[in-house]
């Protein structure tokens, strides 16, 4: 059966122009025109992913994928006619997998919408699996990471990135690489995206964000997470 894709949007000529294109691409589309019927929708017919606009009567975008997050992992890709860096910035932070820019065309839309859902579920992993790097231990089935023995929240792409360093501890992963295991490598996404997701992690894990001792650069290269020499080895 066809991916089903719950549009959230208030302008009636976008919500049609989306429901072509995403038809024509072969899945399935509901509506919503508010926040809350939005809410409504995903909780009823479970959809696979979620476009969602911004700006909307009842509850705002931005406060639409907060509640999403708090209850389910679905796909968020967020739909704004705002191009300032810091809207971007708060829509990934708040949870979204990523963001188009109105105006939009059809194909690129679509193809966005594959990406995401090409990138859903998240990778599996053994439950009792725990991944540990001193003091910093990451439950991938429970998506969970603990440092020093505290609960660090992440959002779900912080997180994913986050996991495909560990697993290649020690190790120099490139942009490219994390662009494509995370991201899908396509065309479409904003490279810069990465480096909102390295700065965030980096608030939550380092001592020091702005002189980073665990999660390291290499520049126009890559990344690479390590052990510190004072790490004490604690369970969660």
């Amino acid at each position: 059966m066809s991916e089903l894709i719950l549009v959230i949007e208030d302008e009636a000529p976008v919500q049609e122009a989306i429901v072509r294109a995403l038809q024509a691409a072969g899945m399935r589309v509901i509506t919503a025109s508010d926040g809350e019927r939005g809410l409504e929708l995903l909780r009823a017919e479970s959809p696979d992913l979620v476009l969602l606009d911004l700006i909307l009567p009842k509850i705002g975008g931005m406060d639409v994928c907060t509640v999403i997050r708090e209850h389910s992992e679905v796909p968020v890709v967020m739909l704004t006619g705002l191009a300032a860096e810091d809207d971007r910035v708060e829509g990934l932070t708040r949870g979204a997998d990523d963001y188009i820019t109105k105006p939009f065309r059809a194909r690129e839309l679509a193809a966005r919408i594959r990406a995401v859902l090409r990138r859903s579920p998240y990778w599996s992993s053994d439950d009792h699996e725990l991944i540990e790097i001193g003091a910093l231990k990451i439950k991938p089935a429970a998506r969970e990471v603990w440092l020093h023995g505290n609960q660090i929240s992440l959002t779900p792409k912080e997180f994913d990135v986050l996991e495909y360093l560990a697993r290649n501890e020690g190790t120099l992963v490139t942009r490219d690489q994390i662009l494509e295991r995370v991201w899908g490598g396509e065309d479409y996404i904003d490279p810069r995206t990465l480096d909102v997701h390295i700065r965030w992690l980096r608030e939550k894990l380092e001592v020091n964000p702005s002189e980073p001792e665990r999660l390291l650069t290499r520049r126009r290269k890559g990344y690479r997470l390590i052990a510190l020499e004072s790490d004490e080895a604690e369970e969660c």
